[in-house]
């Protein structure tokens, strides 16, 4: 099973390195990695061809220009592009456990997508994570949701569950199958502006007979601290969810499959 990372990106490098760093000191590496960018500037792009010069896999820059928010479709350009067959997806503001990799890939199981969770840091935890490099535990001040810092092998068999519904789902960890991801027709390009669009994706894959495993224990990331997204966009948002629960869609018109044609870098 060959495995891709995604870290979506935009207009943060700092943190942005801070997750190639905790790449770095995975147990097992992925066999690529690609940075789905929403039209970062240029000291990004600077950024991630200096550290391409000495990354041990390929990183590849899958990048377009800013106009707006346009998650999606960032992230079904670097879909179409991954050469692997299980997709780990996170966000650039994730930094990532020793074993995140190793877990994901311990759990992948055909007809299945998965649902990791996260470690919320303030923001003196998080400077510190992207200054001096410092690891939450369980017992680490300026964290919340603390007992997502326990990785166990047993706690994870023991709390790990199936959950076919779009509760609690975050796209800043999530892993599935790319031939699952094409059925559907990848991510919702309507969506334009924050929200929803994590939610709409798993209800298209659970509507095409997908299983979602809530994991527990399992694939930690610990999540920067930032201010949060506009919601202005939430209105229509929520109305292109609802339509994908009305009609039980299992495909969006607007996805991945204008990408998949495209000569990949």
């Amino acid at each position: 099973m060959k495995t891709t990372l995604i870290i979506t990106t935009y207009n943060w490098k700092e943190a942005l390195k801070s997750v190639l760093d905790s790449v770095l000191r995975q147990t097992e590496l992925p066999d690529e990695v690609i940075v789905a960018d929403d039209g970062s500037r240029q000291d990004t792009i600077d950024m991630v061809a200096s550290i391409q010069k000495t990354f041990p896999i390929p990183l590849i820059h899958s990048w377009h220009e800013d106009n707006g928010f346009q998650l999606s479709m960032s992230r079904n350009r670097a879909i179409a592009k991954a050469s692997g067959d299980y997709i780990m997806m996170i966000d650039g503001d994730m930094v990532l456990s020793p074993s995140f990799v190793q877990s994901h890939k311990h759990v992948a199981k055909k007809g299945w997508f998965v649902q990791g969770g996260r470690v919320l840091t303030e923001e003196a935890f998080s400077k510190k994570i992207m200054n001096d490099g410092a690891v939450p535990t369980i017992f680490s001040s300026g964290i919340r949701n603390r007992k997502n810092c326990i990785t166990s092998a047993f706690l994870s068999r023991m709390f790990s569950y199936e959950r076919n519904n779009d509760k609690a789902t975050r796209g800043c960890n999530m892993a599935f199958w790319r031939e699952d991801v094409i059925e559907v027709n990848g991510f919702n390009q309507e969506f334009v502006g924050w929200g929803r669009e994590d939610s709409e994706f798993v209800l298209r894959m659970l509507n095409a007979k997908k299983r979602r495993l809530y994991l527990k224990f399992s694939g930690v990331g610990y999540h920067l601290f930032h201010n949060e997204n506009s919601r202005a966009s939430l209105a229509e948002n929520d109305a292109i969810l609802e339509k994908t629960i009305t009609e039980k869609l299992t495909r969006c018109e607007q996805g991945i499959n204008q990408f998949l044609e495209e000569p990949h870098d």
